[in-house]
C-alpha cells in the first residue's frame, strides 16, 4: 500500500498529461487528506480534478466513530466494500499523477524509507477511484488509489514487513489514459488492474533528516 507520494508541478501536469491548468497549488509530498489533483474524464476530455487523498476524508466521519484509512483500495474487493462498491461500480475511474511514491523496507532489519519512481525519471500516472461530496456550497472531491499483489514484482515484493502481503499501486501504461478513463464496465476495468510496469522502476532510500 502507499500512504504518501510525490505529486507532479502544475507545468507538468498541462504539458505531458494534457490537462489545463486547474488553477490550485499542492504540496510536493501528499499524505492523507491533503489536497492533490487526480485526472478523470467529463465530455470525453480529460479533466484535473482537486481531490482530497483518501476516500473518506476525517472530516466527513461522524463524531464517534472511528476514521479508517482509506488511500488504497484493494483491487480484490473494490466491488464489495461499502466506501468503494458504489465509485466503482458507477465508473468513477481516475488517474493519479505522480512522480513517484513511498514504500518501506525492511532488509537492513529497521524501516527505511524508499522512493519509488520511473527509471527514466518520467512522471506516471496510477489507477484510482474518486467521489463527490455535496456541501452547501457545491462539491468537494475524494480519491483512493487501487492496489494489486505484487508477491512476484522483482521491486516492489521487497518492501514492507517480512510476513506482511505485498501490494502494488497500478501504474497505467499512457496509451491507455483515456480507455480507462472512460471504462464504464467494472468487468473490464479489472483487466487494467494488472502489473504494467515491472522492469521500469527504481528504488531508493531516502535518507532521514538530521
Amino acid at each position: 500500500m502507499c500512504i504518501n507520494y510525490i505529486p507532479t508541478t502544475r507545468a507538468v501536469l498541462v504539458e505531458y498529461f494534457g490537462v489545463d491548468d486547474p488553477g490550485y497549488d499542492w504540496k510536493e509530498e501528499v499524505w492523507q487528506d491533503y489536497q492533490a489533483p487526480i485526472l478523470i474524464q467529463r465530455d470525453g476530455r480529460r479533466q484535473a480534478l482537486i481531490s482530497s487523498y483518501g476516500m473518506v476524508p476525517k472530516r466527513k466521519v461522524q463524531l464517534g466513530n472511528k476514521h479508517y484509512t482509506t488511500m488504497n483500495a484493494r483491487a480484490e474487493t473494490v466491488g464489495e466494500k461499502p466506501t468503494y462498491r458504489r465509485a466503482w461500480l458507477q465508473g468513477h475511474l481516475c488517474l493519479v499523477p505522480m512522480t513517484g511514491f513511498f514504500e518501506p523496507c525492511y532488509e537492513s532489519g529497521k524501516a527505511e524509507r524508499w522512493r519509488i519512481s520511473m527509471a527514466d525519471g518520467t512522471p506516471f500516472a496510477v489507477a484510482g477511484i474518486w467521489r463527490a461530496w455535496q456541501e452547501e456550497q457545491g462539491y468537494t472531491f475524494s480519491f483512493s488509489q487501487l492496489t494489486i499483489n505484487a508477491d512476484t514484482h522483482p521491486l516492489l515484493r521487497r518492501m514492507h514487513k517480512p510476513g506482511d502481503e505485498k501490494r502494488s499501486l497500478v501504474i497505467v501504461s499512457p496509451d491507455d489514459y483515456d480507455a480507462w478513463l472512460g471504462c464504464r464496465d467494472s468487468e473490464l476495468a479489472k483487466t487494467y488492474l494488472v502489473q504494467q510496469a515491472t522492469g521500469l522502476l527504481f528504488g531508493m532510500s531516502i535518507p532521514r533528516q538530521q
